[in-house]
C-alpha cells in the first residue's frame, strides 16, 4: 500500500483466527521482486537432516513462521542449529538420540508430521504428537501409514490427541512396495523419508510429482541416498547405510512466483518477478 492507506494488522476477537488485514486496492503493481525458498520443500528437507551423519548447510530457507519451528523442534531433540543471516541454516543431527519432538511445538505445524519418517528411517521407531497447525480441516494421515506398514513397522496408535507410536520388529524397515490410494504429497514425502535407509528397495506407486517432492529427493541423494523417478508416479528408493553431510539450495517457491505474478497481471502492473524456475510455472505463464 502508499500513501494514506496503510495496511492495518487487526487483531481477532477469536484467538484461534489469524491476523486480519485491510487492503486499499486501486495501485498498480510496479518494480521487482525477489522470490523465497519454497515453503513446501523447507519443512520436508529440514525434518529430512535427522536421517544424516554430518552438517547440512541449507540455503534459501523462507523465513516464514512454520518453517522458523523445526530448526526449534530439531534443536530441543539434541541437534546443533548455527544460523547465518534471514535464510541459511547449518544443521548438525549426529547426536540426536531419539528424542521426541516436544507436544507442544509439533501441534504448531502440519508438516510435522515429516517427523515421523525421518525418526522412522534413524531409529527403526517414532513416538511424535498428532500432527497440528493446519485450519484448512482434518487431513488423514492414513496413507502415511500404509506406507510405514508395508515397509515393516507396527502402528500401536494413532490419536488425534496424543501421540502416534510406532515401532519395529527389529530395529530395521525392509523396503517393499506402497500403492497409495490417493495421490497424496504428505504420504509420499513421508514414505521416502523412512524407506531412504531401510533395507532393500521401496517403489511407491501413484505418487505424488510436485516440484517439492522432487527437491526433497534432490536433497537425500546429495547427501548419498539412492532415490529415482521423483517427478514421476513411480518412486525408487533403494536403502544405504548412510547419509552424510551436505550443501544445498531450496528450490524457489512457485506459489509465491504465481501469486506475484497473478496479482501484476492483475492490476495492469510491471512487475519483475527474479528467484523463479520458470518450468515450474507453465501452467501460470499458459493461463496468463
Amino acid at each position: 500500500s502508499s500513501g494514506s492507506h496503510p495496511v492495518l494488522p487487526i487483531k481477532s476477537k477469536r484467538a484461534f483466527d489469524l491476523v486480519k488485514y485491510i487492503v486499499q486496492g486501486g495501485q498498480r503493481l510496479e518494480g521487482a521482486v525477489s522470490i523465497s525458498g519454497a515453503k513446501n520443500a523447507a519443512v520436508a528437507i529440514l525434518p529430512a537432516t535427522l536421517l544424516v551423519d554430518g552438517v547440512c548447510r541449507i540455503e534459501n530457507v523462507p523465513d516464514i513462521s512454520d518453517v522458523r519451528l523445526l530448526p526449534e523442534i530439531l534443536r530441543n531433540m539434541g541437534a546443533g542449529i548455527r544460523r547465518f543471516g534471514r535464510n541459511t541454516l547449518e544443521i548438525d543431527c549426529s547426536h540426536v538420540r531419539n528424542a521426541t519432538a516436544p507436544i507442544e511445538l509439533v501441534r504448531r505445524i502440519r508438516a510435522s508430521y515429516y517427523l515421523i519418517g525421518a525418526e522412522l528411517g534413524r531409529f527403526g521407531k517414532a513416538k511424535a504428537a498428532y500432527p497440528g497447525g493446519c485450519d484448512i480441516g482434518i487431513r488423514p494421515i492414513d496413507q502415511h501409514i500404509k506406507g510405514f506398514k508395508a515397509l515393516g513397522a507396527n502402528v500401536e496408535s494413532v490419536s488425534r490427541g496424543g501421540y502416534v507410536d510406532i515401532t519395529t520388529e527389529d530395529g530395521y524397515l525392509y523396503g517393499d512396495s506402497v500403492y497409495l490410494d490417493v495421490v497424496s504429497v504428505g504420504a509420499t514425502i513421508n514414505i521416502m523419508l523412512a524407506a531412504c535407509k531401510a533395507k532393500g528397495t521401496t517403489v511407491i506407486d501413484n505418487a505424488a510429482r510436485e516440484p517439492h517432492v522432487v527437491d526433497l529427493a534432490n536433497f537425500l541423494n546429495s547427501c548419498g541416498a539412492d532415490i529415482s523417478g521423483a517427478g514421476t508416479e513411480v518412486i525408487k528408493i533403494r536403502g544405504v547405510d548412510k547419509l552424510h553431510g551436505v550443501h544445498y539450495d531450496i528450490i524457489p517457491d512457485m506459489i509465491e512466483a504465481g501469486t506475484y505474478m497473478i496479482a501484476a497481471a492483475a492490476t495492469g502492473g510491471d512487475l519483475t518477478v527474479t528467484n523463479v524456475i520458470p518450468k515450474h510455472l507453465d501452467t501460470v505463464t499458459a493461463k496468463l
